[in-house]
């Protein structure tokens, strides 16, 4: 490489301009392919981009040239290592003789061994380190993280900072440490000093730009990037708020990240960004996982978290097929009772009464469990330990959280066969743990509500929800809001309905105001099930009015959901009208057939499902599944019924 050259490449490399210095050295290289030195400092800039695989194999072709250069295999190792190839690392690494760089080895071999999942190997090379040395502080923290050992972990880590001065991987360490043990304040203490720094430091990061509706171009995976911890503080971020339930906060922290392009997203990014998506666009979130799940890297997470969700969207069989093809990752990332869970989830497809037993021997421990965590925390409490009061309390809580997903698993068996009385029989021997927890409250509800005859006690569980968010009627489900409603009505107390009604009127009035383009579905839900509901009675002059009152104006009204409550009740009309047992006005007959008029103008761009089977669209005639085409299905039958 001539002078000027050299000086053009160190100048970009002095000031971090790693994309440039690759981009002329790929150039160079193309002229050159020979040019060892410049192969050598690809390699440089396409670590620190992140870029592993590429720089292990500039690294082997400069290694390979220069064997006498144990640096250069020490990086090659080193590469290797970082993109997790660690059976290649260790090969590699263990091929260095040089008794100058001992420690550097045993710092890469105990890392690699930890990567490895050998944490006694990995400690016996640690010990082997100077203990004075600041490598090896941090490289001691690191292990008692991967032994669970966090408070001694935050300790050594806070040594590194006093050590070292700050530093953002040791302060996102602590925070890390500090999630873990469940100290979620704390936590995010440590990541706002890691976010305030960052954002005042490097500005040109653009953090929380993209929040903000800024747009702004990628900044690239650069070591300025890595260096602050931007990316790891707010993945952090996220999943505490996503734990508290805090979903838009959650959101927000992924968005408030540095900005960068899909293809340059690291893993654990792109795995948050599939699981809070999941419900706005879930074809999208699954196909993030499953290129995840043939990653390497790969978040442990991934593996369960797709299974979880196969089976919450139903897709049983493609969960089953997963966990065939994944055997390998069952004992590496499903613990035994996540395991147990998704088989019986599983199994329930084929056999339910053999899901059940299975479900019922998960519910018997987890309810033994949580008997005697309860006595833990008792005597703590007698004991006036704090400490161990939290401890047992937390214990408690993710026991409780654990035994919840079981209960409803086997309540869903009896709840698919439309046995509600033996739903409430299974809430009944849980309400000794689960009196206060909102999801065992409102499934509670929903079955009461489903007998027909327990309406004043599904009030009961229903009230306690909706006053909770009396301010925020609209961020309460629609259903939750239709069946109170409904339940007022069947207790004779329809003044109460109204008063709700009103509410969510005037919230959905003030949210029109401020977005008027926004889809807001609840008062038109709400209307549709009190419609749904004297359809069933049998009074479906006065059903079927309210019905269509409640869907107007239909631009606005027309959806997926509300066209599923809509179409029942047509349906319904037209059996019982072709069975001679329900005769219309002629007025109400050419209000409905106006009606679908309406519906088939305004519903052409409308699907009649939320989300299309993803794995099953060539089954599909997407034509035949618009609010247009079955509107004008259902008018041909009326017609026919009213001849």
């Amino acid at each position: 490489m001539d002078g000027e050259f050299t000086r053009t490449i160190y100048g970009f490399i002095r000031d971090r301009q790693y994309a440039d210095a690759i981009k002329i050295l790929q150039q160079q290289l193309e002229m050159q392919p020979s040019s060892l030195p410049a192969l050598s400092l690809l390699g440089y800039c396409q670590f620190h981009v992140q870029n592993f695989d590429a720089a292990a194999e500039c690294y082997a072709q400069v290694s390979k040239e220069y064997p006498e250069q144990d640096s250069y295999k020490l990086y090659h190792a080193q590469a290797l290592y970082k993109a997790c190839r660690y059976e290649e690392a260790m090969d590699a690494v263990v091929k260095i003789d040089n008794p100058d760089m001992h420690n550097d080895i045993m710092k890469l071999q105990a890392a690699i061994k930890q990567g490895m999942g050998d944490l006694a190997a990995a400690r016996s090379m640690v010990e082997q380190c100077p203990a004075d040395d600041l490598d090896t502080i941090i490289n001691e923290g690191c292990l008692l993280v991967a032994e669970e050992r966090y408070k001694q972990a935050i300790e050594k880590f806070h040594h590194a900072s006093n050590v070292g001065g700050y530093n953002a991987h040791l302060m996102y360490n602590q925070a890390l440490c500090q999630y873990r043990l469940g100290n979620f304040a704390a936590a995010l203490r440590h990541i706002a000093t890691i976010i305030e720094r960052g954002i005042r430091e490097h500005p040109e990061l653009s953090v929380g730009m993209q929040t903000e509706g800024i747009e702004v171009r990628s900044v690239g995976n650069t070591k300025t990037l890595h260096d602050t911890a931007l990316v790891e503080a707010f993945n952090l971020k996220a999943a505490i708020e996503y734990d508290l339930r805090n979903y838009d906060a959650a959101m927000d922290a992924l968005t408030d990240m540095p900005p960068r392009s899909e293809e340059e997203l690291d893993p654990v990014t792109l795995h948050n960004q599939a699981l809070m998506n999941m419900e706005e666009d879930p074809e999208t979130g699954f196909e993030k996982l499953q290129f995840l799940l043939q990653s390497n890297p790969c978040p442990p997470e991934t593996f369960g978290n797709l299974l979880l969700l196969y089976c919450k969207y139903e897709y049983y069989d493609l969960a089953a097929d997963v966990l065939a093809e994944n055997a390998h990752l069952t004992y590496q990332c499903l613990t035994q009772y996540l395991y147990d869970f998704l088989d019986a989830t599983i199994t329930r497809q084929t056999s339910p009464e053999e899901a059940f037993r299975r479900l019922d021997e998960m519910c018997s421990q987890h309810t033994e469990q949580l008997r005697k965590l309860t006595r833990q925390v008792q005597d703590a409490r007698t004991a006036q330990d704090e400490d161990a009061v939290k401890k047992a309390v937390n214990d408690y809580d993710e026991c409780l959280d654990r035994y919840i997903p079981c209960l409803m698993a086997q309540a869903r068996i009896y709840w698919d066969l439309e046995n509600y009385a033996q739903v409430e029989k299974i809430f009944r021997k849980s309400v000794e743990f689960c009196n206060e927890h909102d999801v065992w409250k409102l499934n509670v509800a929903h079955v009461l509500f489903m007998q027909g005859n327990k309406y004043k006690e599904a009030i009961g569980f229903y009230e306690p929800i909706v006053q909770k968010n009396l301010e925020n009627l609209l961020d309460i489900s629609a259903v939750i809001l239709a069946n109170l409603c409904v339940s007022y009505i069947m207790t004779s107390q329809n003044e109460d309905a109204e008063e709700l009604m009103r509410r969510v009127e005037k919230e959905e009035e003030e949210l029109a105001l401020e977005d008027p383009d926004r889809k807001v579905f609840h008062l038109c839900i709400i209307n549709l099930v009190i419609g749904t509901l004297y359809c069933a009675k049998g009074n479906f002059q006065f059903g079927i009015s309210r019905v269509i009152k409640s869907l107007e104006p239909y631009s606005k009204r027309l959806g997926w959901e509300t066209w599923e409550y809509t179409k029942r009740c047509f349906l319904a009309l037209i059996e019982g009208m072709a069975k001679q047992m329900i005769t219309l006005p002629d007025v109400i007959t050419m209000d409905i057939l106006d009606f679908l008029d309406a519906c088939e103008e305004h519903g052409k761009g409308v699907p009649t499902i939320d989300q299309l089977p993803m794995f099953q669209m060539d089954a599909f005639d997407l034509g035949k599944h618009t609010v247009a085409y079955e509107a004008r299905y259902i008018k041909s039958l009326f017609q026919r019924v009213t001849i």
